[in-house]
């Protein structure tokens, strides 16, 4: 299986956003942040991680945002950067949008042509009282039903509201089909943080090898 990386840069009036993504893990790195004060900023985030296996650093500037992404690469098994500069003075909205839509723009690059791979990924994970469920087709057909059930207006200074959004957005640009359902729970985080873990559980199944150079359709393509 080929290296799988990607390097996104998305600059539009709203935010300025680059990526870059392996989904095999290992080494990565940012050709120039666009980040003036990255190592500041990075000290304080608990959305950096780096091992022999994965290098992970979420700077989007929404906290919980970062957290999310964090999880989702981390138990995807992906090494991931994400730098993003957008107009949070306005609200939320854009930079969560964009950097879904970005992150969708990398993984399809780095994934490349649907070929040797299971094409079909279930996720399930829970966080304490909250149990999650994922399915992904990575069908070229770009499908997202959410349904997390969240109830507060925000999780730190993300709007709940955009947090299906996110999920909509990366679906969209990724061009797959997504399932994401919190099938119990009462705590908001924990019912974000599960939904996430189990989209990234799936979508470790759906980009694994399956032993062969076929295209995993009867249409014989999947672009």
């Amino acid at each position: 299986m080929s290296e799988r990386k990607a390097f996104v840069k998305r600059i539009t009036n709203e935010t300025k956003i680059q990526v870059a993504i392996s989904l095999n893990g290992g080494y990565i790195e940012m050709p120039e942040s666009i980040l003036k004060n990255k190592a500041s900023i990075s000290n304080d985030n608990v959305a950096t991680q780096s091992t022999n296996s994965q290098v992970i650093d979420i700077q989007t500037g929404v906290g919980f945002l970062d957290h999310m992404i964090h999880a989702l690469a981390k138990h995807s098994g992906w090494s991931l950067i994400v730098e993003c500069i957008g107009d949070l003075h306005i609200d939320d909205h854009h930079t969560t949008e964009d950097c879904g839509i970005a992150l969708g723009e990398a993984f399809k690059e780095a994934l490349g042509a649907v070929r040797g791979v299971k094409r079909f990924g279930t996720g399930f994970a829970p966080l304490d009282e909250a149990l999650s469920r994922a399915v992904v087709d990575l069908s070229n057909r770009p499908y997202a039903v959410i349904d997390l059930g969240l109830k507060r207006e925000k999780i730190g200074d993300l709007s709940c509201e955009m947090i299906p959004h996110f999920l909509e957005s990366f679906a969209e640009s990724s061009r797959i089909t997504l399932h994401v359902d919190c099938l119990r729970g009462f705590n908001d985080h924990h019912r974000s943080e599960s939904a996430f873990k189990a989209l990234a559980i799936a979508l470790r199944e759906a980009i694994s090898s399956n032993g062969t150079n076929d295209v995993p359709s009867t249409k014989g393509v999947l672009m």
